[in-house]
């Protein structure tokens, strides 16, 4: 929000009572404040976001003045900044009834509300302070969406925005408030309306550029993602975050030559990045320069051995390159460092079934799936590996209970109806394999290993031969 433009001005007089207060704390000393100069004292503190000074004013205040209203609504607000509702509510419903219609009164006790997480009591009584106070509109709603965005209440702010952005049409900071609150609201298209809006008036603005490319991003519109981004880095090239972004457009676009130009400009200002070296090492890997991708893996490992990633990629470096005794290693490191992914345990499994180790495979496909049960791969490649070992009904086991978590799988049916042929049982192995017919025709040929020729029926043949 636009602080500045409702910030107090602090003149001579301000400057008087602040110093005089701040000399009485360093001295230890005895001085006495009239509510107008408390008032002042508190508002400083607050507006200068400094809980603690403002508390200490606060409690002295009420000391020397235990009934004054306008020192009894800023100990609220003091509350409310050291994060204490309920205590700040229990003020403002007693002010509440000692001074109805203050306006102030209820909007401490409104922000309690919405801190307590009473969203709708809390709009009903900014409501109240609205209509209790016509002058100070503009003011008041400020407060409010001030309040709501930093409680995240985007949704429930968005329609105060708008009665702001009404009284003062010609501040264009609500345009870029306005859109950034529909984007946390999940209204993608009615924020990039917003966003350009503010841009036709700011086009200088590098921040609504790189939001709007985050927004564009989301919407899957990334030639335009990649536009906004570098209007952003255009006007800031110190706009880190939008080189990362825009390099991961790239990647995801399997536009790797380009996206390796931005990430070494991104590392090259961020050079501490695990992140940025790990996708460069990444895109090097795709472009199949393994030297340099190691050496980038590397790099992230010596600056913090701890991250998994670049094990994990070193591991998959080897995998992919058919050299899964070498992988075995990494890929291990990058599970002890978070064994709570199921991609790593599925590819340690991988590299086991190609080194030949079933038992540790089974084990490590197992890991997968008590990670995410909806891990379709890992459940095809256990169903595939148990099978190898000739435990076909357990197999069958393990495949229906794929199918009931993971719901129709063309290659889970295939494997049914393989397993099914071995068991004998033919009436099962048909249903299963015209199951995964319909739904994926086009894999019976990879499948078809699987189902033993000598065992297929005339009536599995012609099921072949209709899709060949």
């Amino acid at each position: 929000m636009e602080e500045e433009k409702y910030g107090f001005v602090h003149d001579s007089d301000v400057e008087e009572v602040i110093l005089r207060f701040e000399r009485m704390r360093k001295n230890k000393e005895t001085c006495y404040f009239d509510v107008n100069e408390f008032e002042t004292i508190i508002d400083y503190y607050l507006e200068g976001n400094n809980p603690v000074h403002a508390f200490e004013a606060t409690s002295l205040a009420c000391e020397l003045h235990p009934n004054s209203v306008p020192i009894l609504i800023r100990k609220a607000r003091v509350l409310l900044e050291k994060g204490r509702a309920t205590e700040a509510l229990t003020i403002a419903k007693r002010l509440e009834n000692i001074e109805p219609g203050n306006a102030d009164i209820y909007l401490c006790k409104a922000t309690a509300l919405a801190m307590l997480g009473d969203i709708n009591g809390a709009r009903r009584v900014f409501d109240l302070a609205l209509e209790t106070d016509l002058e100070e509109q503009e003011t008041i709603l400020y407060s409010i969406t001030s309040v709501l965005q930093n409680l995240n209440y985007h949704e429930e702010m968005i329609p105060y925005l708008h009665r702001l952005a009404g009284l003062e049409p010609d501040f264009v900071a609500h345009l870029y408030d306005l859109a950034y609150a529909y984007d946390k609201k999940g209204d993608l298209k009615t924020s990039i309306r917003y966003y350009i809006s503010y841009l036709e008036e700011d086009p200088f603005s590098d921040s609504a550029w790189y939001n709007l490319g985050i927004i564009y991003n989301k919407t899957g519109d990334y030639g335009k993602a990649i536009e906004a981004y570098d209007y952003a880095l255009a006007l800031n090239p110190e706009n880190t975050f939008a080189l990362f972004n825009k390099a991961n457009i790239l990647s995801n676009l399997e536009k790797y030559s380009e996206a390796m130009d931005v990430y070494r400009e991104f590392v090259e200002e961020e050079p501490d990045s695990l992140e940025g070296l790990t996708y460069l090492a990444e895109c090097y890997d795709k472009t199949g320069d393994e030297e340099m991708a190691r050496r980038y893996y590397s790099e992230a490992i010596d600056i913090t051995p701890d991250f998994p990633d670049p094990w994990y990629g070193l591991g998959l470096l080897s995998l992919s390159r058919n050299r899964p005794a070498e992988s075995i290693k990494p890929l291990r490191r990058a599970i002890e460092l978070d064994p709570e992914n199921p991609d790593y345990w599925f590819s340690l499994g991988k590299a086991y079934i190609m080194t030949g180790n079933v038992r540790e495979a089974v084990r490590c496909y197992m890991e997968t799936l008590a990670l995410d049960g909806y891990y379709d791969e890992a459940w095809i490649e256990t169903g595939i590996v148990i099978m190898m070992t000739g435990s076909y009904r357990g197999a069958i086991r393990l495949l229906k209970k794929a199918v009931k978590i993971s719901g129709d799988l063309p290659g889970i049916y295939f494997l049914l109806a393989s397993a099914y042929l071995h068991t004998g049982n033919l009436t099962e192995a048909a249903r299963n394999l015209i199951k995964a017919v319909r739904l994926d025709n086009e894999l019976l040929e990879e499948y078809a290993v699987l189902l033993p020729e000598e065992k297929l029926t005339n009536a599995m043949r012609r099921l072949f031969r209709k899709t060949n």
